[in-house]
């Protein structure tokens, strides 16, 4: 196993142990007894005692050129029987009398919270490998992003929310330019900001319609008819378009939305939807290199579904505006393809004269090992249209210039984003380039999915189709209950994660994760697969 001699000097033993601790607020001295095949402690025992020596065991890991978080704490600590605790129980119980709370892992200190590791009220210590998911982009309370919020220049920012779309500060362009625009995808020169993921996909339908009907007008502005039956959600002011997606995708939780989602039903279920058509996503078989020809046979079915169902939409009179595809299926079980795939399938779009919308919405600012996971395909063509948000902070989407309405109030809300969440960006992407955090990350994934691999090859009967880039890592388990078993008992042990798709768990941590924790991570995982 990868990390054996670097982290597993400890065995199991009755001990006697003081907490090593960077937070005075946490510190204690405890005393536990354990056994290796019965108590969910054991592994808390081990990791606790690693504040004396940690030095000397991650002195083999490979070197990366960012620096460690300041003041970070050395390693998990779980010191509750169950997770979550007491305290976080008793919240949730007050929660509850004013909404549902049965998605709470518990609740958060964070405060005493720091760089990886994520702190519940009730004193437990967790590595976070799931990032808030994938939205924590470069670990809790970091000193860029505290410096940035208590800035006196600022505050004008934090004291009110301005109406972007009427009334932006005089700076706004500003810095839309030193945040949004420094990491723009190539070929894309045009930012909006909007809220969440959900309303930046949304919204991106509505910007692709707009083109999509603008176009079909030879460029002219909606007629009198138009309008007038817009009003009554009749034809042709109302057209039936649709946007073509991919079974296991993931776009949010609007309407639209929801009509392109297909990765569970619990999202769906009750809620009208669009009549808008889905094909299959490429299931890819593991290891790449022993099924060559048969991913690209799949990956060949899934395109010539593609195309004719946009074909036959069509000859139906429901065109087709927009294609919209994730990197990775995030929320649908990390499904993969290949860059080859994401090449065809841009060039069907162009081919049938649709847009193409890629949703960076997970994969995008940095944990692929690029600040764009679409990079790496290398599109003669780019997307049309890029949407971002969880890592960013703001929601959004980047498009070529032709996709900006010739009218205003087309893409439109109150506040049409939120300058607080640029202040953070801006020193989030100041961050990645002086820290070198891509290179980190590419460093780590590279040893985290070595690792994982490695693990695979010592339990295949219960880790299988490890697969990742960057720290974007996932692997399955045999069942969906083995799957959660395992997510529990990681949570229990200090590790802050969950699942994706039916039998998956997925890997979303910040960009500051390194080789030291990929490390603390593996052991643990370990040590819960041969509890299972």
């Amino acid at each position: 196993m990868l990390t054996a001699t670097l982290i597993r000097g400890a065995s199991y033993h009755h001990s006697t142990f003081t907490i090593m601790n960077l937070s005075p607020r946490l510190s204690s001295t405890l005393m536990r007894t354990s056994s290796p095949s019965r108590s969910i402690a054991a592994i808390t025992n081990l990791y606790s005692t690693f504040s004396t020596d940690t030095a000397s065991k991650w002195n083999g890991l490979p070197k990366t050129p960012s620096p460690p978080f300041p003041n970070e704490y050395n390693s998990v600590q779980v010191t509750t029987s169950s997770v979550p605790g007491p305290k976080s129980l008793a919240l949730r119980q007050e929660m509850d009398s004013v909404q549902q709370t049965s998605t709470i892992h518990f609740f958060v200190d964070y405060a005493a919270s720091t760089g990886n590791y994520l702190v519940d009220v009730d004193g437990n210590r967790y590595l976070d490998v799931l990032g808030q998911i994938a939205s924590l982009p470069i670990g809790y309370n970091h000193p860029a992003i505290l410096s940035a919020m208590t800035d006196p220049d600022n505050l004008p920012m934090l004291a009110q929310r301005p109406c972007l779309g009427l009334l932006p500060p005089n700076d706004w362009t500003k810095r839309i330019h030193n945040s949004l625009m420094r990491i723009a995808p190539k070929g894309l020169s045009e930012a909006n900001t909007m809220m969440c993921g959900s309303c930046s996909n949304e919204n991106a339908f509505k910007a692709a319609f707009i083109w999509y009907q603008t176009r079909q007008r030879g460029g002219l502005p909606p007629t009198d008819v138009d309008l007038e039956s817009c009003m009554k959600n009749q034809l042709p002011g109302s057209p039936d378009l649709s946007v073509l997606s991919f079974r296991g995708g993931f776009h949010g939780r609007l309407m639209g939305c929801m009509s392109a989602t297909h990765s569970k039903a619990i999202h769906k279920v009750d809620i009208p939807a669009f009549d808008w058509p889905v094909v299959d996503f490429p299931t890819l078989k593991y290891p790449l290199e022993e099924y060559v020809d048969e991913n690209n046979h799949e990956e060949a079915r899934c395109l010539a579904l593609a195309e004719e169902a946009m074909i036959t939409s069509r000859a139906n009179d429901k065109p087709v505006a927009a294609i919209i595809v994730e990197p990775i299926q995030s929320e649908g079980g990390d499904n993969h393809a290949s860059h080859n795939f994401f090449r065809r399938l841009r060039k069907i779009a162009e081919e049938q004269e649709v847009a193409f919308i890629v949703d960076e919405v997970q994969t995008g600012g940095g944990s692929t090992g690029t600040f764009w996971a679409h990079e790496t395909w290398n599109l003669e063509n780019p997307p049309d249209i890029v949407t971002f948000s969880k890592k960013l902070q703001t929601g959004g989407y980047y498009t070529k210039p032709e996709f900006r309405p010739n009218e205003g109030y087309r893409i439109f809300n109150t506040w049409m984003g939120d300058p607080s969440k640029m202040i953070q960006l801006q020193a989030f992407v100041d961050t990645v380039e002086k820290d070198h955090l891509l290179e980190n990350t590419n460093i780590t994934g590279q040893y985290l999915l070595d690792g994982l691999n490695e693990l695979q090859i010592q339990y295949p009967d219960i880790l299988t189709r490890v697969r990742g880039i960057g720290t974007f890592c996932a692997f399955d388990l045999a069942t969906s209950t083995q799957r959660d078993t395992l997510v529990a008992l990681l949570r229990m042990n200090g590790v802050e994660c969950a699942g994706s798709g039916d039998v998956s768990l997925r890997l979303r941590p910040a960009l500051i994760f390194q080789p030291r924790h990929a490390a603390e991570f593996l052991d643990i995982l370990e040590h819960c697969i041969k509890e299972l």
